[in-house]
């Protein structure tokens, strides 16, 4: 579950590398999104991006619907799409070459280069790696009903996060079929599927498809 086989080539495929600097886990970087946002979207050439509003940066290159909604901080990298009626309620980074689509809602969040959330997704306190997509009507749920904090289940390990709030971390390359809920503290290894209509809970391993709790299957 840590950052280092989670992620390859992070300075490569995300502009928001250097928050993963001296962190372990992937989670310990959701509260520090705003402010780094904020901080670099400062430093972002001004001839690449356009400050559309208050702390809100848009790459010349990538392609905003004029119904699409960003909130404050967010930065929206090159070639990436935002498309109709998204909501993007701040503390958002969306990556190079990334889609968000139609009706999809993000918050507080890292997408890595060339992410999919193509349709009808809620995507809140979460970090998805480079290349993963998750399918049409698939949602992170990020605070649990009970309203405790949230803890990761490792087969009978328990992992703290701390966190009130925390939705999934998903590897390089994870495929999420359609309709599935990933619930708090969520994590899937990199180049995983997940069958469409799965509740997800917990950690998947890498190279696993996920066809539901009791039945984990090692890709071959």
């Amino acid at each position: 579950m840590k950052i280092a086989n989670l992620f390859k080539d992070i300075e490569s495929n995300t502009i928001a590398a250097p928050i993963f600097e001296g962190a372990e886990y992937p989670w310990e970087v959701l509260s520090k999104i705003s402010n780094f946002i904020i901080e670099l979207g400062m430093n972002l050439p001004k001839d690449e991006y356009t400050m559309i509003s208050e702390n809100v940066w848009v790459a010349n290159s990538a392609k905003v619907a004029p119904t699409a909604f960003i909130g404050s901080p967010a930065i929206i990298d090159k070639d990436a799409e935002v498309r109709h009626c998204a909501f993007i309620r701040g503390n958002a980074i969306v990556g190079k070459g990334a889609v968000v689509g139609n009706s999809t809602e993000l918050k507080n969040v890292i997408l890595f280069d060339k992410v999919q959330v193509p349709h009808y997704n809620y995507v809140g306190d979460s970090i998805l790696g480079y290349k993963s997509h998750m399918g049409a009507g698939s949602i992170t749920s990020n605070v649990k009903s009970d309203k405790t904090l949230v803890t990761i289940k490792r087969g009978d390990e328990r992992v703290e996060t701390g966190l009130k709030k925390m939705g999934a971390i998903l590897g390089d390359e994870v495929e999420v079929g359609c309709n599935s809920v990933l619930n708090p503290g969520t994590v899937i290894g990199s180049h995983s599927n997940v069958y469409p209509l799965s509740m997800v809970r917990g950690y998947v391993p890498a190279n696993s498809i996920y066809k539901k709790a009791s039945e984990i299957i090692e890709k071959k």
